[in-house]
């Protein structure tokens, strides 16, 4: 699963980024899922939640890839 996200203000959180692209079906998914350390922020293992995404960052994982434009 290949996405492009359009953000709308200055950043998203991570865990919000991942519900919102389907990529889980509940934040507390989202949540579980970066704390085993299966989410990529720009090539590198993200362990915060609630990190800041911002325009021009690549999240991914097993299976999708999501740009933030």
């Amino acid at each position: 699963m290949d996405l492009d996200f359009e953000l709308n203000s200055d950043f998203i959180p991570l865990c919000d980024l991942l519900k919102y692209c389907g990529v889980t079906e509940t934040g507390g998914m989202a949540k579980h899922l970066i704390a085993e350390g299966m989410v990529l922020v720009d090539g590198e293992v993200e362990l915060r939640k609630t990190c800041k995404i911002r325009s021009g960052a690549v999240v991914s994982g097993d299976g999708f890839t999501i740009h933030v434009t």
